[in-house]
């Protein structure tokens, strides 16, 4: 069953806040084979507050996706500043694009990820 074509455009509310430390940089940075050097986290940290949104996307009952059908096909950062320890991020994901392709569902989101004053940090783009 295709996703119902009212879910392009469509804005979710932010995740919880995430709070960035030092602490939880160096596991990520040891989890994905990553440097830290005590500055800025590694590039694809991020990832970690855009998933929060990607996973309360497919949760929403309203959009009935099941995670176990999922296939995870390109995922990008564009950078206003690097992420640091002391952060604390929330991402507000939309849905930029739908389509079906061979009996598949193809879905482009865009996370804004902003700090706790609303700065952005980066957006995450993943289809």
């Amino acid at each position: 069953m295709a996703v119902d074509a009212t879910l392009k455009g469509r804005t979710f509310p932010p995740t919880q806040p995430y709070a960035v430390s030092e602490e939880r940089i160096a596991e990520f940075a040891r989890a994905t084979g990553s440097t830290y050097d005590g500055n800025a986290a590694p590039a694809t940290f991020p990832i970690v507050v855009a998933f929060a949104a990607m996973t309360a996307l497919m949760e929403d009952p309203s959009v009935g996706i099941s995670l176990h059908r999922v296939v995870h096909g390109d995922q990008r950062f564009t950078y206003t500043r690097p992420v640091v320890a002391g952060d604390t991020l929330t991402a507000t994901l939309t849905v930029d694009s739908l389509r079906q392709m061979g009996g598949a569902d193809i879905i482009g989101t865009r996370s804004e990820i902003t700090d706790a004053d609303g700065r952005p940090v980066c957006t995450a783009f993943a289809t």
